[in-house]
C-alpha cells in the first residue's frame, strides 16, 4: 500500500513538472547562444520541444523493455551528434523545425498508446528525430566559444532527460498515467505545430 501511495505521488509530481515546464519554457528555443560546457548542459532544458521529446524517448523505452532502455538513449545522442555536425558545417536538412515538433507529437502518441514495435523500428524512428534535433542545435555551434564542450554538455543533458523519462516510466507502471502523460506530450506538440515560431 505504501509503495502504491509513493508511486502515485511520484507520478503526480512528474506530471506537475511537465505542466510547469509548459508554462515556464520557451518553445522551439534555438537562439544561437552556444557557449561552453555549462551552456551545453543548460540549453536542452530551455526548449520545451526538446525536453518533452527527450522525456518521451525515455518513457517509451521503459514501455518497450530492458533492451530498449539501453538502445534508444544510446541511439538518440549518437545520431543527434551527427546531425549537429551536419548543421555546424552547413549541410542542408529540410523541415528541421517541423521534424522537431513531429518528434514531440509522434513520441507522445507512442507513449499514450504503449506502442509495441521492434527495436529496429523504434531505434530508427528515434534516430530520425534525433537528426532533426541535432541539426537545429548544430547551427548554433559556429558561434560557440567551445563547440566541442558545448556538444558534450548538450549530449549529457539529453541523456539525463532520457533517464528522467525511463525512471518516471519504471516508477509509474500504470497504464492510465502513461496514457495521460503521452497524450499531454502529444497535445503540447500539436500546440507547438500551430503556434507561430
Amino acid at each position: 500500500m505504501h509503495r502504491r501511495s509513493l508511486t502515485s505521488k511520484l507520478s503526480l509530481a512528474g506530471l506537475a513538472a511537465v505542466a510547469v515546464a509548459g508554462f515556464s519554457s520557451v518553445a522551439l528555443a534555438h537562439p544561437g547562444h552556444a557557449g561552453g560546457l555549462t551552456d551545453g548542459l543548460v540549453h536542452p532544458f530551455t526548449g520545451l520541444d526538446h525536453v518533452l521529446a527527450m522525456v518521451a524517448v525515455g518513457l517509451w523505452a521503459s514501455q518497450l523493455g530492458r533492451r530498449a532502455m539501453w538502445l534508444l538513449p544510446a541511439v538518440f545522442p549518437v545520431v543527434m551528434a551527427a546531425g549537429a555536425v551536419m548543421g555546424a558545417y552547413g549541410v542542408a536538412l529540410p523541415w528541421v523545425e517541423l521534424g522537431i515538433v513531429a518528434s514531440v507529437v509522434v513520441l507522445g502518441i507512442a507513449v499514450a498508446l504503449g506502442l509495441q514495435v521492434s527495436l529496429v523500428v523504434s531505434a530508427t524512428l528515434v534516430g530520425v528525430f534525433a537528426l532533426f534535433h541535432g541539426h537545429a542545435h548544430g547551427n548554433e555551434f559556429p558561434a560557440a566559444d567551445s563547440p566541442l564542450l558545448h556538444g558534450i554538455g548538450f549530449i549529457a543533458a539529453t541523456v539525463t532527460l532520457h533517464a528522467i523519462g525511463i525512471a518516471a516510466g519504471l516508477l509509474t507502471q500504470r497504464p492510465l498515467v502513461m496514457r495521460t502523460a503521452g497524450g499531454a506530450i502529444a497535445a503540447v506538440g500539436l500546440l507547438l505545430l500551430v503556434m507561430p515560431s
